[in-house]
């Protein structure tokens, strides 16, 4: 018996044991969510590490690289990046491009929350290396997809009902923002805001004690403190302040839809690209993002555009960096985004919109500093403020925009700004731009989901689809 027929055995084992153990459904559901909870906690934690890992043996090299050699290889490290991934997409797993939040949608509304294996593994691969190697994209919606999908096997393995499988799969979600984030509160809302659509009492029950467990593997292993370390705690030290706090509203507002736009346009005009094979795709769209890398590194010296984003970002909520720098870069980090994601890679929006808008923050904030000469510590209250109301003109979750914002900088007191600025955001960028910017994917894509109703569960003694019938350890779990 080799390795793998003994880990299957001893899965058969424990499986039987369980069910002996507890013959009641919803008796297995808690059990699972509680296992989800931490096992997610522990694929977050091995995503993260492996892109760091990838990240320090690709885009950071290329762009310290001796002399003048540092402009090639940060132009073509990111479009060899996508080149090996265009490969991986079109010939292993297709269903691993993309984000992953809208993939995670279409599983819980569409295949009672069936997430693949396939999907999975190649998501956790082929993201880490397209993020490793300098594409301009988050890790934070592609986590989500991976824990979303542990939760989706976890309940086929143990034969639970497809209810009880779409369940599950609100419990990966917030377990995965918990530990992307390090924002077990926020996983919450979102979770609530994105995905269940209503307050669905066992839903959420199970997705807080997923969020709970897998933000203290997340604690355990990468440490408790903040994403963002902020030298103080910003406040709201003067009322005048406020109108440029509204005025950055509608600022994050116009970005967010400037980026919503131009990514459904370009990726628009890639699928009508039918005259270059689609897994050279990715490729032009690394080379664009490395092109638009250099023109940071040259004119700026320093990075965010192609690797690790918050770095700068977090110099930008200190207030170091200099007006013209946060305008470029937030115009940089727009264009770079919008050529990494709409050329077919895969990874998440969820980072550059905070860099976005933290960089959008920040040049606002130099204006309360010029003109009512405030102390130079608003202009990274301002970037902190930027961050969550950007996200919000572009996520749409408003809920979520304030929590994260205090979970990952570990202030609170900005509460006043932070509800100006995102509500005006959110409200801005839905009155121009209707259809938020997962759901316009998805129609991009053909696909319609339901809005404001929860799915339609199948009666019942309706029988499932073949590839959607709950799998037993012994079974194929790859299709």
């Amino acid at each position: 018996m080799n390795y793998f027929e003994r880990i299957a055995a001893g899965w058969s084992r424990f499986l039987a044991w369980l069910a002996r153990r507890l013959p009641n459904e919803q008796q297995r559901l808690l059990a699972f969510t509680i296992i989800a909870g931490g096992l997610c906690g522990l694929a977050a934690v091995a995503f993260h590490l492996t892109i760091a890992w990838l990240e320090s043996l690709l885009i950071e090299p290329a762009n310290h690289a001796p002399g003048h050699t540092w402009i090639f290889w940060t132009l073509i490290t990111p479009a060899i990046g996508g080149l090996v991934v265009g490969l991986g997409l079109t010939f292993w797993a297709p269903a691993a491009a993309g984000s992953g939040i809208p993939q995670v949608k279409v599983a819980f509304a569409q295949r009672y929350g069936l997430i693949t294996f396939r999907e999975t593994i190649g998501k956790f691969v082929l993201c880490a290396f397209q993020i490793g190697s300098g594409a301009s994209l988050g890790l934070e919606g592609p986590t989500v997809q991976i824990c979303a999908g542990v939760s989706s096997l976890l309940a086929r393995a143990a034969r639970l009902s497809p209810q009880y499988r779409r369940r599950m799969t609100s419990i990966g979600m917030a377990a995965g923002i918990a530990a992307a984030f390090n924002a077990p509160i926020a996983s919450i809302t979102f979770t609530l805001e994105e995905l269940i659509g209503n307050l669905d009492q066992t839903m959420l029950s199970g997705a807080i004690v997923a969020a709970a467990l897998a933000a203290v593997v997340e604690h355990t292993i990468l440490g408790s403190n903040p994403v963002f370390h902020v030298p103080k705690q910003y406040e709201l030290a003067n009322a005048s302040s406020l109108v440029w706090y509204a005025l950055l509203g509608v600022l994050a507002a116009v970005v967010s839809v400037a980026f919503t736009d131009s990514l459904l346009w370009l990726r628009a005009q890639f699928k009508q690209l039918t005259k270059i094979p689609r897994w050279v795709h990715p490729a032009i769209g690394g080379l664009a993002t490395g092109a638009l890398a250099v023109v940071g590194l040259e004119f700026f010296h320093l990075n965010g555009i192609a690797g690790d984003p918050y770095k700068t970002l977090t110099m930008a909520l200190t207030g170091a960096l200099p007006l013209s720098l946060m305008v470029a870069f937030c115009v940089l980090k727009l264009a770079a985004t919008v050529c990494s994601y709409s050329s077919g890679g895969s990874g998440g929006i969820f980072a550059p919109s905070l860099f976005m808008g933290g960089m959008l923050g920040g040049a606002v904030g130099y204006i309360d500093v010029t003109v009512f000469h405030h102390s130079q510590d608003a202009i990274g209250a301002f970037a902190v403020v930027g961050m969550g109301a950007v996200f919000a003109g572009i996520v749409r979750a408003p809920m979520t925009s304030i929590l994260i914002v205090f979970e990952m900088t570990g202030g609170y007191g900005l509460v006043l700004p932070l509800m100006i600025a995102n509500i005006s955001a959110f409200a801005l960028a839905r009155y121009w731009r209707s259809v938020p910017v997962y759901e316009a994917l998805l129609e991009q894509d053909g696909i319609h989901l339901p809005q404001g109703t929860k799915p339609l569960d199948p009666p019942g003694d309706a029988p499932l689809p073949e590839h959607e019938l709950p799998i037993g350890p012994n079974e194929d779990a790859t299709a």
